[in-house]
């Protein structure tokens, strides 16, 4: 009764951690303590936990992704130290890829982490930077559980129909299909409605999950029946520095015309494109709202924002046959209800109407009672998942 459980969830420039109290039965959502690092590979990285004001910390230039994971293993075994009789039982991860094999959470060893490698061509501004630290901590502690969780796992419901590209057959043969994303914020989702609202969460639900990165999920029965983000992380809905769903023919016009070269037109893609592309001023709604008035770019690329999700919840709606839920999740979706009221505003033809007051406040139902669809507010937890799967994965009591 004195385990814990330590979640990491890795990206190209941050590192998040979370321990959560596997001795407390269910497992709490909320972890016993957290953080982050960010800015891991720019010019003033800094350093944040439960209680303490983000601050700079000093990385290593040379290698400063495995700096930043070797401070944070230090401040979590001094701080599980300070627990007394506490031990780490096992360490989840998320890993955004698991392909067509992987449907569940995996404890890795060797070869499991080796198959893995395999997938960083489907992910590679994500999946090595989750590798990276499954293989220190596997050389730093062989004996504690490493446990992959996976971001394309929920979604290995979607029916064919939905993975499939319009290729010639053997791309999908050698694996080129829509996989998913955001699966552990989804599969979180999936749990979190049902308890919350039973089973009005059971019928057709459209999830939006609208972060830096953003992507919609269809749900019937819980279960994943589409989804925006296909191939890759820069699928379907605009997002803060992402392009979202572009025409090839633009892609191959910059090469082509413009002689943009592959690493030059990536780099437009994923980090200079979407809301910070287009207004030229920030990848943040907030600072966006604020600078709206007479500012023409800004106001395109909010209205181009909030018409692709609209769009795209248009064509899930058909996809399901009609909408009895839509939630609104991750750092956008939970918190800024302008941007919630403009999408609702603009699908009004579905039945869908917001309580004002409600939406201001972030309520768990911004919609009144006669709304034909209701619409919910539900934060998101992907590392409380991760922890909860990988408890049950390696033995120990998680509910």
């Amino acid at each position: 009764m004195s385990d814990l459980v330590l979640v990491l969830n890795c990206g190209s420039s941050s590192i998040k951690f979370a321990l959560f109290d596997a001795s407390v039965q269910p497992l709490p959502r909320q972890p016993l303590w957290n953080g982050k690092v960010e800015g891991i590979t720019g010019p003033a990285p800094t350093f944040g936990e439960t209680g303490m004001v983000p601050g700079p910390v000093v990385l290593d230039s040379a290698q400063p992704y495995h700096a930043a994971l070797e401070h944070i293993r230090a401040r979590v075994l001094a701080r599980v130290a300070r627990l007394g009789s506490r031990r780490i039982a096992a360490v989840a991860h998320r890993v955004v890829h698991g392909g067509a094999k992987y449907f569940d959470p995996v404890r890795v060893d060797a070869a499991v982490l080796a198959d893995l490698k395999t997938y960083i061509p489907l992910a590679p501004l994500h999946q090595p930077f989750a590798l990276e630290a499954i293989e220190t901590l596997l050389a730093a502690a062989p004996s504690l559980p490493q446990v992959a969780c996976f971001d394309t796992a929920f979604h290995h419901t979607l029916p064919d129909v939905e993975k499939m590209l319009p290729l010639p057959y053997d791309a999908w043969q050698r694996g080129l299909r829509r996989y998913g994303f955001h699966g552990l914020s989804y599969e979180f989702m999936s749990v979190a409605l049902a308890e919350r609202h039973g089973d009005a969460a059971r019928g057709r639900t459209i999830v939006a999950h609208l972060g830096s990165g953003a992507s919609l999920c269809a749900m019937q029965g819980l279960r994943s029946v589409a989804t925006t983000m296909g191939f890759s992380a820069l699928d379907g809905l605009m997002m803060g520095t992402r392009c979202g769903a572009l025409d090839p023919g633009a892609v191959l016009y910059l090469m082509e015309i413009e002689k943009l070269t592959l690493e030059q037109v990536g780099h437009v893609l994923y980090h200079e494109s979407g809301l910070l592309g287009l207004s030229g001023v920030s990848s943040d709604p907030r600072v966006l709202l604020q600078q709206e008035a007479g500012n023409e770019r800004v106001q395109a690329a909010l209205t181009l924002y909030v018409r692709r999700i609209v769009r795209e919840i248009g064509a899930m709606t058909a996809v399901l046959g009609g909408l009895d839920m839509l939630a609104f999740t991750a750092g956008i979706g939970e918190h800024n209800a302008a941007i919630r009221a403009r999408i609702c505003r603009d699908l009004a033809f579905l039945g869908v109407t917001l309580d004002a007051d409600a939406n201001a406040l972030n309520a768990p139902v911004i919609s009144p009672a006669a709304s034909r669809v209701q619409v919910a507010v539900e934060p998101t937890n992907e590392e409380w998942i991760a922890a909860w799967r990988t408890l049950a994965l390696v033995g120990l009591p998680s509910h």
